[in-house]
């Protein structure tokens, strides 16, 4: 099976609770995690819109999306996924 390398979120997140700093060192801290970016997209009163980018040399989706949930967050979609040997680096629509 192959591994995945790099998968980009699009989250939704409470605005009480975790910050979107201690969410990322708990991203980052989860086994064949290497690094994770995570932007804010969006704000309202109660939710902000987050794009995270996680990527590693064996990224476990079951374990980032367990994470999530236990956070309050909720996956709207999974916007990219990178996996095998080696990452290819795509084109973006225009």
């Amino acid at each position: 099976m192959g591994r995945i390398r790099r998968i980009t979120l699009d989250v939704l997140k409470p605005i009480k609770g975790v910050s979107i700093v201690e969410l990322s060192e708990r991203i980052s801290s989860l086994e064949g995690v290497e690094g994770v970016n995570i932007t804010v997209t969006d704000m309202d009163v109660e939710t902000m819109g987050l794009m995270i980018v996680v990527e590693g040399e064996a990224i476990n989706f079951s374990a980032v999306k367990r994470l999530l949930d236990d956070t309050g967050c909720a996956i709207h979609s999974i916007d990219e996924v990178a996996s095998g040997t080696k990452l290819v680096e795509g084109r973006r629509p225009k």
